[in-house]
C-alpha cells in the first residue's frame, strides 16, 4: 500500500461501527490516515476508536443517523473540527432486508430508500461544498453486485437503491469536475450484518445459506477502498466490482 497518498487524509466512514465500516477505519488509520466514524451506535464507536488510538492512529467518533441530514453535516463539521478538513467520504452505511416484493413490506422498503439512498445523498451533500472549495476530494460510495445485476426474486428493492447509487456515483463523475474523485465500489457476499437485516423468515434461510456459501472478509473490501484512494491525484478508479471467487451472482 502506497501509505504516503493515505497518510494524512480525513476520511469520513458512514456506517463505522461494524462490517465493511469498521474493517475501513482500522486499514485506513494503520496506514496514516484521520478517521471521522460515523453509526448509530456509539458505545461500539467510541471502542473502536480507542482500540485505533491505542495503536498509535488518530479517530473520533459522531453518532450518525444517515437518515437525518443534520447528522451528516454535524458529522463533517466535527471532523473539520478536529483535523482542519475531509479529504475523503466513504458512504457506506445501508441495510438490506430482503424479501419478494408481493410480501409488500412497505416499511422496509422506506427504509431502504432512506438508508441507501438519501443516505448517500446526504452524505454527498454535507461534503462536497467543501471539497469544491479546496479543489479536490474524494466520495465513495458503497453499492453492490445487486446494483449490477437485480437480485430478484428476494433483492428487488435493494437492487433498485443500489443502482440509484451507481447512477449517483457516475452523476457526480461526470458533474463535479476533474480535481473531486467518485469512486463506486460494489462488492458481492461480505461478512457484515447486512445478512441479519432480513426479517421475512421465508427469506432469512435463503440468505443465511448464500453467504454461508460465499461470503468473505470485510476486509477484501477495505483493501478496496484504500487501492482507490491511494492512487495519485491525477487518477480516479472509478468503479471496482469484488466478489467472492466462488459467487456465481
Amino acid at each position: 500500500m502506497s501509505q504516503s497518498n493515505i497518510a494524512g487524509k480525513v476520511v469520513i466512514i458512514t456506517g463505522a461501527s461494524s462490517g465493511l465500516g469498521e474493517a475501513t477505519a482500522r486499514l485506513l488509520a494503520r496506514a496514516g490516515a484521520q478517521v471521522v466514524l460515523g453509526a448509530r451506535r456509539l458505545e461500539r464507536l467510541d471502542q473502536i476508536v480507542a482500540e485505533i488510538a491505542a495503536e498509535g492512529g488518530q479517530a473520533i467518533a459522531v453518532q450518525t443517523d444517515v437518515t437525518r441530514r443534520e447528522d451528516l453535516e454535524a458529522l463533517a463539521a466535527a471532523g473539520v473540527e478536529k483535523f482542519g478538513r475531509i479529504d475523503v467520504l466513504v458512504n457506506n452505511a445501508g441495510t438490506m432486508p430482503l424479501a419478494p416484493i408481493n410480501k409488500l413490506r412497505v416499511d422496509e422498503w422506506d427504509r431502504m430508500i432512506d438508508i441507501n439512498i438519501k443516505g448517500v445523498l446526504y452524505g454527498v451533500a454535507a461534503v462536497l461544498p467543501s471539497f469544491e472549495a479546496q479543489n479536490s476530494g474524494h466520495i465513495i460510495n458503497i453499492s453492490s453486485v445487486a446494483g449490477i445485476k437485480v437480485f430478484a426474486p428476494i433483492g428487488s428493492v435493494y437492487s433498485a437503491t443500489k443502482f440509484a447509487v451507481r447512477a449517483i456515483a457516475e452523476g457526480l463523475r461526470s458533474e463535479i469536475g476533474h480535481n473531486i474523485r467518485s469512486t463506486i465500489i460494489s462488492p458481492g457476499a461480505v461478512e457484515s450484518e447486512l445478512k441479519h437485516h432480513t426479517c421475512d423468515s421465508d427469506t432469512a434461510e435463503v440468505v443465511k445459506g448464500f453467504y454461508q456459501a460465499n461470503q468473505i472478509s470485510s476486509d477484501s473490501v477495505a483493501r478496496a477502498i484504500a487501492y482507490a484512494i491511494e492512487q495519485p491525484q491525477d487518477v480516479d478508479i472509478n468503479e471496482i466490482v469484488i466478489r467472492p471467487t466462488v459467487q456465481e451472482f
